[in-house]
């Protein structure tokens, strides 16, 4: 080595492939200067190298199609900075539509594009034809074309990110073999190396096909697993044009890269090989290709042969089977692992060269500044937890959501692999009354009812197939009768010690210091004011509370609290409680007559106050009764000991026989808390928002003393804001799940973040965050799957504006 092996740094990242070059590159550009990457063989060796080298920025997430467009921002300007040219082609992509379904999908997508500024032209065949010529369009529908999309090649992309490493002060150590992870407490202090060892304030894992074995270093469980991909490129001919645009076929399964004369052939197939999923991929292993597999190939093959007929007279010049990394979803980690002060994960790219720039930046901002600069979600490491970490689940659902990149995404469609997990005590109990089941962090959970002659298996579609007659039916029972929900997925967290009270006051923009039952709708949010969480809060005793929160959010939750306690040095203990107590939500305007005959606690509203609990008895079941409604009717949440759900259902459903009492499920749900405007985080409300754009400033108690963001929210409170989450109620009844376009005065201005059916109000609802001057725009409209529609913007909630079914 030219120089000698560095004894500490401020940064260490793990991995010489195309993320960790970006993120060692974002950093050194935004200032960082103490950055060492070390790199166990050469730069792109892993998955890097063999990489087809796709560029396309749609998503179907506002954020993440943010992130592909600043990766394509950085490609334009790359060789500018740098020096080095990554041999980046802006060709555009095409994606085509040979189905119904498929059209009415691209046709959802053009939604969310018209909504972000993203431009994606539609094509009819003809127009389709004339862009791409190698293709027959006798059967297509249409398709779609993205302009600023691509592809380039990974290696010099990878060599440019690593010359403005070195220009600007950075380390690139390759031939270093990471050999452990020496931990105290809660940091990383070394990383040890077959070099030396490294004092490092920050360790970043973008070790690739490693990252999960690099995890095992730290103590952690990152669930990144390794899969095969493959594809072949042709012989070469002059009848491919230069200026070809990248090409997918979703129908068909695969993809087609140009090349110089020839096209790269790769697809998605339907079952595809896990790769050593016990003991973690080989380290030796850096270029290893596996032997081409002829049966994989021909599903993606046959359908390109028949779409693109050239390929037909071209022989295969080259298989390339390889290795890729991949997490239970597809989709990939990043974000500070949980449990550690100073370990980021930046691993499971299934389409890292795409995402690299936009990835490096973000993962730059999360490790100087705390915050990634927009919203991760769908990305961020803390949507997993052990469960997701298994090996057999990891690989099993790995398996299922490469074999869906490809397919149809239908609205509420659930995964079938490593399914009935986690188990409600009513699990049994509500298959055999009929209930249809979705899945929530490894829970089960009934989504609908199956009852008379409706068959008890999911209809998916982009029209809602069979819903009025299931979740329509179940809405208006909760509306006019009384349902039950089990809702015992529910994330519950027992807060204690003599701070307690001290650190949820800091943690909460409300006011918790209620009295013992007390109980209190918060969120939590961040410095900058933006929502982190959105939880209830309860009072158990006087150093004790419960803290409720959604059966996905657990993790991430738990990992934001844990964040910020040390302050409280040992004053306030946190224990997850999720397992010991079940959730039954016993709601609708009958809800009281029901309970009342199963208890002798006074259950009226004088005596049992809208939000507050009480210890109560269901029949010989201890129960804490928590009133209160996620729906807009009169409810109440009974928080059982796990061996009393049964009994307890039971002695429900009996005495609700004579109100009709029936079951429900979380599709209703959805439906009747937008005719309520109550949000959702993760959709309706995120670190994006703050409580003033959301329409929840008036939880916020600003005579309790100091909380987090207090400072931001004042500020904010102040300056006044620039959005608002606002419902609009559309004229004609289209089918709506969040996403699609705004528009005021003819003209898109944002995009809808919720959307469903209220079957009450018989109208189509979203949610939606409008520019304040859109506010006072003279029509609004909604587009969907192609269609516009007008819309009635709404001063308050669909039903029942005056909360009198809720406070009765």
């Amino acid at each position: 080595m030219a120089t000698s092996f560095p004894t500490s740094a401020q940064i260490v990242i793990i991995g010489g492939g195309v993320i960790g070059t970006s993120i060692a590159y974002h950093l050194i550009k935004q200032g960082a200067r103490d950055v060492v990457l070390l790199e166990k063989s050469k730069l792109t060796e892993g998955a890097t190298w063999h990489a087809a080298g796709l560029v396309g920025q749609f998503r179907s997430q506002q954020n993440l199609m943010r992130l592909m467009s600043d990766s394509v921002k950085l490609f334009d300007n790359l060789e500018a900075e740098t020096g080095q040219n990554p041999s980046w082609r802006k060709v555009g992509s095409m994606r085509i539509a040979s189905s119904q379904d498929r059209w009415d999908e691209l046709l959802k997508s053009y939604s969310a594009a018209q909504a972000v500024g993203f431009e994606m032209n539609m094509l009819t065949p003809k127009e389709a034809l004339e862009i791409y010529p190698l293709m027959a369009v006798d059967d297509l529908i249409g398709a779609a074309f993205i302009p600023d999309d691509g592809h380039i090649d990974p290696n010099s992309l990878t060599y440019a990110y690593a010359k403005g490493i070195r220009q600007n002060g950075g380390r690139i150590i390759e031939g270093v073999m990471v050999k452990d992870l020496a931990r105290k407490g809660s940091r990383i202090t070394h990383v040890v190396t077959d070099h030396g060892t490294i004092e490092a304030g920050m360790v970043v894992n973008a070790a690739g096909l490693w990252a999960r074995q690099v995890g095992w270093m730290a103590g952690v469980e990152i669930p990144a697993g390794v899969v095969e991909h493959q594809y072949l490129v042709t012989e070469k001919t002059s009848e491919i044009p230069d200026d070809l645009p990248a090409f997918r076929d979703p129908d068909g399964g695969y993809y087609a890269k140009p090349e110089p004369g020839a096209l790269a052939i790769g697809g998605w197939e339907k079952i595809t090989n896990k790769v050593n999923p016990k003991e973690g991929f080989p380290w030796e292993c850096e270029r290893h290709l596996f032997d081409g597999d002829m049966d994989r190939l021909e599903e993606f093959l046959e359908p390109a042969m028949e779409r693109l007929p050239i390929l037909g007279e071209l022989g295969i010049r080259t298989i390339v089977n390889g290795p890729i990394p991949i997490s239970p979803d597809g989709e990939p980690i990043m974000g500070m692992v949980p449990g550690l002060d100073n370990f980021f994960a930046a691993c499971a790219f299934t389409s890292g060269i795409a995402a690299s720039g936009g990835a490096g930046k973000a993962a730059a901002n999360w490790i100087l500044h705390g915050d990634a600069g927009l919203d991760l979600w769908a990305f961020d490491i803390r949507r997993f937890g052990p469960l997701h970490a298994g090996q057999k689940f990891l690989h099993d659902r790995a398996i299922e959501s490469y074999a869906q990149y490809y397919a149809i995404h239908w609205p509420g469609e659930e995964m079938e692999s490593a399914r009935a997990v986690r188990r409600s005590p009513l699990y049994q109990t509500l298959k055999s009354q009929g209930a249809v089941f979705g899945a929530k962090f490894g829970w089960e959970r009934a989504n609908w009812f199956a009852h008379g002659d409706i068959a008890q298996e999911d209809q998916f579609g982009f029209n809602r197939p069979g819903q009025a007659e299931t979740v329509g039916r179940e809405h208006g029972l909760a509306r006019e009768g009384a349902v039950l929900f089990d809702m015992s997925s529910f994330t519950k967290f027992e807060i204690s010690g003599n701070d307690a009270c001290a650190f949820l006051q800091y943690m909460a923009v409300a006011n918790v210091d209620k009295p013992v039952g007390g109980a209190t709708y918060t969120q939590l949010c961040n410095e900058r004011g933006g929502i982190e969480a959105d939880v209830t809060i309860i009072r158990r005793a006087d150093d004790c509370y419960w803290l409720i929160t959604g059966s996905a959010l657990g993790i991430r939750d738990r990992d934001w609290i844990d964040r910020n306690m040390a302050q409280f040095d040992g004053a306030v203990q946190i224990r997850d409680i999720t397992s010991a107590y079940g959730v039954i939500n016993v709601a609708g305007p009958l809800a009281r007559k029901v309970l009342e005959k199963v208890t002798d606690a006074d259950v009226s509203h004088e005596g049992f106050p809208f939000m507050s609990t009480r210890d109560i008895c269901i029949g010989y079941a201890p129960a804490m009764a928590y009133r209160v409604t996620y729906i807009g009717e009169l409810g109440w949440e009974l928080y059982i000991p796990t061996e009393y759900m049964a009994y307890t259902f039971e002695l429900l459903q009996e005495a609700g026989k004579e109100f009709g009492l029936a079951n429900a499920g979380y599709r209703a749900i959805d439906s009747l808390r937008l005719e309520k405007r109550y949000l959702a985080w993760g959709l309706d409300i995120t670190p994006d928002y703050n409580p003033f754009e959301a329409g929840l400033q008036f939880l916020i108690d600003w005579n309790k003393g100091d909380f987090i963001g207090r400072d931001a929210l004042a500020k904010i409170k102040e300056q006044g804001v620039t959005q608002k989450l606002v419902c609009l109620a559309l004229d004609d009844p289209l089918h709506v799940f969040g996403g699609e376009a705004i528009l005021t005065d003819g003209k898109v201005v944002a995009q809808t973040t919720s959307g469903n059916f209220g079957y009450s109000v018989g109208k189509s609802l979203v949610l939606g965050y409008l520019p304040v001057d859109a506010l006072k725009a003279g029509s609004f409209e909604v587009n969907a799957f192609g269609r516009n529609s007008k819309a009635t913007l709404l001063k308050s909630a669909a039903y029942d504006t005056a909360r009198k079914k809720i406070l009765c």
